[in-house]
Parts: structure tokens; sequence; C-alpha cells
């Protein structure tokens, strides 16, 4: 027999996870509808009338950047990259990639918080057992967390997305996912920004720009340091805990 309890329980599971919900089939929808409309031809057919707007409603232009940058970020929409370069196109390296990194981090956790307000124990629970990549991300998650934190973010070859939605299902703090994503984009935003303010130069020669880029020796090196410094302590607990000291 049905319990009196079990319809209200359902609904509130149901208002807690609407907000991932929505992320999600927000995100298909994009997927699906927008990629034409986010993309490096739409930007280079629109260039100028960009440029006006900026020169004339700088501080609008600032704030309807960053909210669109939030949109794109948080509902997992096409065109993130794009969003980069174009937040470099607009206003250089500097501001751009200040703009750039707060839009991504307000975005990064809004997903955050939508994933663990509405999956949260149960997703946990399943990532408890999860193998591969989750696995690795999750255990050095619970053996140092500002470490493996700013790890996931430098690491170009793992997923936005998922370096958002692990650490929500693994009890890390807010301020600590906050920090960690601000701090540890700026690297990758500072170069693609870098590139976004050269667009001129690109788009007067009817040419594309090299979002390969960030793989590239000069670029990649310091990078690849900067992950090796945040791996250090998870390193050094390893071999501690090896020789038992």
């Amino acid at each position: 027999m049905t319990s009196p309890d079990q319809s209200p329980q359902k609904q509130s599971q149901l208002a807690r996870r609407l907000p991932l919900l929505i992320i999600i089939i927000v995100a298909v929808l994009g997927a699906i509808f927008l990629r034409d409309y986010i993309s490096f031809e739409a930007l280079a057919e629109n260039r100028e009338t960009l440029l006006a707007f900026r020169d004339s409603n700088y501080l609008l232009t600032v704030l309807g950047f960053i909210a669109a940058y939030i949109v794109i970020v948080a509902f997992s929409l096409p065109g993130a990259t794009i969003a980069t370069l174009t937040g470099g196109f607009l206003f250089a390296t500097f501001p751009g990639f200040l703009f750039n990194v707060t839009g991504a981090t307000i975005g990064a956790t809004a997903i955050f918080l939508a994933a663990r307000w509405g999956f949260g124990e149960k997703l946990a629970a399943k990532i408890e057992g999860a193998e591969g990549i989750t696995k690795t991300i999750k255990d050095g998650i619970d053996e140092n967390q500002w470490s493996m934190l700013f790890l996931i973010r430098l690491i170009p070859a793992v997923p936005f997305f998922l370096a958002n939605l692990i650490p929500s299902f693994l009890e890390v703090p807010l301020h600590r996912f906050v920090i960690s994503t601000f701090f540890g984009i700026i690297p990758g935003a500072v170069v693609y920004t870098s590139v976004g303010a050269g667009l001129g130069a690109v788009f007067a020669n009817g040419e594309t720009p090299n979002l390969g880029i960030i793989f590239e020796p000069a670029i990649l090196a310091p990078i690849l340091g900067l992950c090796a410094l945040a791996a250090l302590p998870i390193i050094i607990k390893a071999i501690r805990g090896k020789k038992g000291l």
C-alpha cells in the first residue's frame, strides 16, 4: 500500500533535480540549434557591429558578455572557446581574460550547485564504486582536495563539464571549488584570450585562429609545470605512504 508521504517525497526529489534537468535539456537543445550561432564564422561576420557597440556602451558590453559566458558554461552550450576568443577580441588579453574567467567560474559554480542539490547523495554512492578517470579524480580529491582540484583544471584533457560535476558529489566545500576553478583556469584562459586579442589580423587575412596553440611546446610546457606543482603534494603523500612514514 502506498504511503501518503511518498507523493510529497517524490515531488521534493523532482524539485531538487529540476535545476540540473533543465541544464541537461538546454544543453541538448543548444547543441542542436545554437552551433551555427556561436561560432567563429558568426564572430567574423558580426565583428564590426560588436566593436561599435563596445565603443558606445563599454560597461554594458562587459556585463552582457559576462552574462552570456555564464549562460554558455552553466548550460554547457557549444561555443565556450569562441566566447573566450570573443573576450580577447573585444577587451584585449587584459582585462579580457578576467572577464572570461569570471563568467566561466560563475557558470561552473551553477552546475556544481545544481548537481549537488539534485543528485549528490545517490551519485556520490555510484562514484564511490566507479572506475577509470572518474575513480582517479575521486581518489585524488579524497586524498588532497586542493591539489587535485587545481590539477583537473590545469590539465587540458579533463573535460570542463566533468571537472564541474565530480567535485559536487564528493563533499568538496563550495569555497574550495570556486577558488580552484577561478585560479586553475587562468593559464588556459590567458592563452585563448591572447589568441582572441589577435583576431583583428586574422580576420584581415581571411584566416582562422590556431586553437591548437595550447598544445605547442612553448605554451604547454609551463602549464605542465603548473600541473606538476599541483600534483607535488599528492606525490609526496603517496611516497610517504609507501615508506610508512
